[in-house]
């Protein structure tokens, strides 16, 4: 939905990791991977990490545009929970969130 490109797809354990980023960019890339995929990470501590994720509370990437408004009616034409619309805040940037399907935040910055 965001436009990135899938650079790596690593399974391993019943698990899944997968690399995208920009297209064009080849210096930048997210690596997206299991909440609570970490070996060490309890049953306990997995279930808060779920509980979490769904308020919106876990996990949260910000992104930046020059295109604020243009990006936002795409993403929200093809279906993206919209959590905020675009907005000045206070401390002086103008931004806008979604969340994905996993409950992830997703806030987008505008380029100025």
């Amino acid at each position: 939905m965001l436009g990135f490109e899938v650079r790596g797809d690593v399974g391993y354990g019943g698990m899944r990791w997968i690399t995208v980023a920009p297209p064009g960019r080849s210096g930048t890339s997210i690596v997206l991977y299991p909440p609570g995929g970490n070996p060490g990470v309890t049953d306990d501590e997995r279930r808060t990490i779920a509980e979490m994720m769904a308020k919106g509370t876990f996990a949260m990437i910000t992104l930046a545009t020059d295109d604020l408004d243009g990006l936002f009616d795409r993403l929200r034409a093809r279906g993206a929970e919209v959590v905020q619309e675009p907005v000045e805040q206070p401390y002086g940037v103008r931004d806008c969130a979604f969340r994905d399907p996993a409950g992830n935040m997703i806030r987008i910055n505008e380029l100025r």
